[in-house]
């Protein structure tokens, strides 16, 4: 089997990009094929395996366990990514899904086939393309509180080593996340050198700065106020 730097089974806070493509692609064929056939029970399997899958974890997905025992160690790990977008994508996915069920079941046809197609047509789109609808409404999502609790108007130096009256540019990361590392190695070529935290070891400056996704990497002046962001 080929090496893995993540557990997919351990390691929450990241997930290999191609899984939830790989998860997408199974829901958006098997609700396409509900919708078409009119097999509303169908919509209702799909939406009870997003729903075990998002209580009991990653072992009781079944197109997850399928992805992560068969095809990864086939094909190798793709980029890891913050686990949470894609989670909160299959909150969505599976809420749809549950609504589109009741309605076939309370004979409203019309609402129950508008739902399941709305989620087939998203997830095919996730699987084939790579733009999940769910994941960039997460981020939205994230800003907004951010922005509500302002909490990332400014750093206190100190916490995180920095000599007080000097700039710098901090970055939050995981080392699991690849694009967090692409996104140091950009940082540093620039002239750059990021400052990193680490929300697997500093979860409480993540929750205290509002950082709901990586890479965030902001740049802050001498007084630890925030002049501007990188990324997140």
């Amino acid at each position: 089997m080929l090496e893995r730097q993540a557990d997919p089974y351990r390691d929450l806070d990241v997930i290999d990009q191609r899984a939830p493509r790989f998860n997408q692609a199974t829901v958006g064929l098997g609700a396409l094929v509900a919708v078409w056939a009119g097999w509303w029970g169908l919509l209702a399997l799909l939406a009870l395996q997003l729903t075990v899958g998002l209580v009991l974890g990653r072992r009781y997905c079944l197109p997850c366990l399928f992805y992560f025992e068969v095809v990864q160690p086939s094909f190798g790990e793709g980029p890891l990514e913050d686990s949470r977008p894609p989670r909160f994508a299959n909150q969505v996915g599976a809420a749809f899904l549950w609504a589109a069920s009741v309605a076939y079941a309370l004979g409203l046809r019309p609402l129950g086939a508008a739902l399941g197609g709305l989620v087939a047509a998203l997830a095919l789109l996730a699987a084939a393309t790579g733009f999940c609808t769910g994941c960039v409404l997460y981020r939205i999502a994230s800003r907004v509180r951010g922005l509500r609790r302002r909490a990332i108007d400014r750093i206190d130096l100190a916490e995180l080593g920095i000599a007080p009256g000097t700039k710098a540019v901090v970055q939050f990361t995981h080392p699991l996340c690849s694009d967090c590392q692409d996104l140091s190695r950009h940082l540093a070529a620039a002239g750059r050198e990021p400052v990193l935290v680490d929300i697997s070891r500093r979860s409480d400056l993540a929750r205290k700065y509002g950082v709901a996704v990586v890479p965030f990497a902001v740049e802050v002046g001498p007084g630890g106020e925030i002049t501007g962001r990188i990324a997140g």
